[in-house]
């Protein structure tokens, strides 16, 4: 009983710490004139879970990109992308972003950055990439998966009911139609059309060299230099020269942005934190009392 009274004191010290830290990092400020923002994973709109990793949320990274244009003592804002794209409405939102801020943006293109995430990093003023990272790839696609086949050799059927036609596309139950697959295709055709055009316009690049990456394939940072996607061969400290020399500036310091985290995320954190704790008390306490004179749930 004491030893899980120390646990429950211990939990309540940690969540206790934890709030605390919220509440001071919530009003640190933040400084430095130039904000690095990291662009990391695939990119998506959907709500992130509490401190998910691996994904990159458009309303977290818009968010960051207008709070360094906000801010009067940045000069300039690093995109650090390391990313292979992701759903085209996200992608579009941190490009529109960047094309809209009021501050010098360097997109750094590190291990790779294609397609909505070049979309992202096009919209910058300057694009750096290393001379082995993989970046382009500027197109759609779509799929979808079918088991209609692995249905009627196990007998199970779909009995479709649908308002319209075109109701239940794609769905894996059944094959798509012949007038599916084209409605499709002319869906995907037209957010290419509109992605290969918003690169063209954000590099300035002729009709007749857009077209030349409207088969969507990757490049190297090396061969994207030479066909204009990519401004300077390099990496961060290159980046920053490139501040240096566009503002005319000496004196870089730069400071990262973060998502800041809700207060839910926070309650969601702490209850992690105490549930593991108990646990790990209640077993450690088990595991002292197993070695001595009894063993009890």
């Amino acid at each position: 009983m004491v030893i899980v009274v120390l646990v429950l004191l211990g939990v309540f010290s940690s969540v206790t710490a934890l709030i605390t830290g919220f509440f001071l990092s919530s009003e640190s400020h933040e400084s430095g004139n130039v904000a690095l923002i990291r662009i990391e994973g695939a990119i998506t709109s959907a709500e992130p879970s509490t401190f998910e990793k691996g994904l990159a949320y458009s309303d977290d990274i818009v968010s960051q990109i207008e709070r360094a244009d906000a801010n009067t003592e940045i000069k300039a804002i690093i995109l650090a992308i390391n990313s292979p794209g992701g759903a085209p409405v996200a992608s579009e939102e941190i490009a529109r972003a960047v094309e809209q801020s009021n501050k010098t943006v360097v997109a750094w293109i590190r291990d790779i950055g294609t397609s909505g995430a070049y979309w992202a990093a096009s919209s910058a003023d300057i694009i750096v990439a290393s001379p082995v990272s993989v970046t382009g790839s500027v197109g759609v696609i779509a799929s979808y998966l079918e088991f209609s086949g692995l249905m009627e050799m196990y007998g199970v059927s779909y009995q479709r009911l649908v308002s319209g036609s075109f109701k239940d596309t794609g769905s894996p139950f059944r094959n798509m139609t012949p007038e599916e697959e084209e409605l499709y295709n002319k869906q995907i055709s037209l957010m290419r059309d509109h992605f290969l055009g918003s690169v063209a316009a954000n590099r300035g690049l002729s009709l007749s060299d857009a077209n030349k990456l409207a088969d969507a394939r990757a490049y190297t940072g090396a061969q994207a230099k030479e066909l204009g996607l990519v401004d300077v061969l390099g990496g961060k400290k290159e980046a920053v020269e490139a501040i240096k020399q566009r503002l005319n500036i000496t004196d870089v310091k730069i400071v990262e942005y973060k998502r800041r985290p809700s207060f839910t995320d926070l309650l969601s954190l702490a209850s992690e934190v105490s549930s593991y704790s108990i646990g790990l008390g209640i077993g450690d306490s088990l595991m002292k009392e197993s070695n001595g004179v009894s063993v009890r749930t």
